[in-house]
């Protein structure tokens, strides 16, 4: 008999989410305005510490938006790092602007302040000063934020922070999400929590909140008729979800808890097992969520295990795992656009692999997914 499927990382329902969504019918405001969005978004902000949130319906969307709020137009230049999702780079083009592609550093796996600075001075000496840096805290792992907060003010350059992956990790004790000029979190179904589509924007000021919703309700006027004088879009998220995100809300420390909790299994498990490591923070001052654990393979020391092994032994099993984001300079979309550093997100790319790390996953997952890899490894000892 097929055993039952254990995912990468499955939405986790709390139990207070139901209540807020009747909320919604139960009043009829089931469109993208009302109590469960100005609540949500309060949430958030107390969470935070810090900015004003505007709740939309993707991270992408919040990504698009804060390029906007940045003034992006097409033609402009903007810093984004290579080892991410797409949908960091894909809104630049939204813009019509010119994705610039920087390599990782080893420690945290984000943004290199090395190549950083090589592509702004190379780029300002081709006649192009960059408009944003778009900086990333990758599977949940905060970037290096004072080093690359000390270039992008030196070049008088504006972070666009994508913590789209990072809600509930910190720098410092400061939070994720309140690092950039502009931030964007996700709520999408994979996510530490998710409102099953969703995202939000943190801005430094009520007006560009009011600008960013202003925005995401297709920049309608003040007008007793429809009137517009620049483009808008429909990004608005809707107050039924929001009262998933409410729910949510109430238990995102245990949900951070047991991403932390899955990592130490994995530090454990792989204790001793030569060739393999397990990505974590350089020091204390970062706090990820752990969003996703991730581990890199080097065969020449597992006789010649890869990523790919564990990936397809796992598979057999009926549990997922993933490869690393395939870093958007070698996709084919994006092949022709700069690219500044040396092959670190390549090397990550090759060795790395995420593995299961669900806040939901139980101890008889975990004894499945422990035993699939203890042997795999024996396996190759004996």
């Amino acid at each position: 008999m097929k055993k039952d499927k254990i995912w990468l990382s499955s939405p986790h329902i709390g139990g207070s989410e139901q209540k807020y969504v009747q909320q919604a019918f139960d009043t009829n405001w089931i469109a993208p305005v009302g109590a469960n969005i100005d609540a949500f978004e309060l949430d958030l902000e107390n969470y935070l510490g810090d900015g004003h949130v505007t709740a939309l319906n993707s991270g992408t969307a919040a990504i698009h938006l804060g390029l906007v709020l940045l003034g992006v137009s097409a033609g402009d230049e903007v810093i984004c790092q290579s080892l991410t999702f797409s949908a960091s780079a894909n809104p630049i083009l939204y813009q019509g602007a010119i994705p610039i592609f920087i390599d990782s550093e080893i420690d945290t796996w984000n943004l290199c302040p090395v190549a950083l600075e090589e592509a702004i001075i190379d780029r300002i000496k081709k006649g192009k000063k960059p408009k944003v840096i778009l900086a990333v805290a990758l599977y949940g792992v905060p970037y290096k934020v004072e080093e690359i907060r000390i270039i992008a003010n030196k070049y008088g350059i504006p972070i666009l922070e994508d913590s789209a992956e990072a809600l509930g990790s910190s720098f410092k004790g400061k939070a994720c999400g309140s690092f950039g000029d502009v931030s964007a979190l996700s709520f999408n179904g994979s996510k530490i929590i998710t409102t099953s589509g969703g995202g939000a924007i943190i801005t430094a000021t009520k007006a560009l909140k009011e600008r960013a919703i202003f925005l995401a309700t297709q920049a309608k006027e003040n007008a007793p008729h429809y009137q517009h004088t620049e483009v808008g879009y429909n990004y608005r998220m809707s107050n039924v979800l929001a009262g998933i995100g409410r729910g949510q809300m109430e238990v995102l420390d245990e949900r951070v808890d047991s991403r932390r909790m899955m990592h130490q299994f994995y530090i454990e498990l792989f204790e001793g097992i030569k060739g393999v490591s397990v990505y974590k923070v350089p020091n204390e001052n970062y706090c990820p969520n752990y969003w996703l654990t991730s581990i890199l393979i080097d065969p020449t020391e597992t006789g010649g295990i890869t990523n790919e092994t564990v990936r397809l032994k796992l598979l057999e099993e009926n549990i997922e795992s993933r490869s690393l984001w395939k870093p958007m300079h070698l996709q084919p979309i994006y092949s022709n656009y700069p690219y500044y550093g040396n092959n670190i997100t390549e090397t990550l790319f090759n060795k790395g692999l995420c593995l299961p790390s669900g806040s939901n996953l139980s101890d008889e997952d975990r004894a499945r997914i422990k035993s699939v890899l203890i042997n795999l490894f024996k396996k190759h000892d004996n």
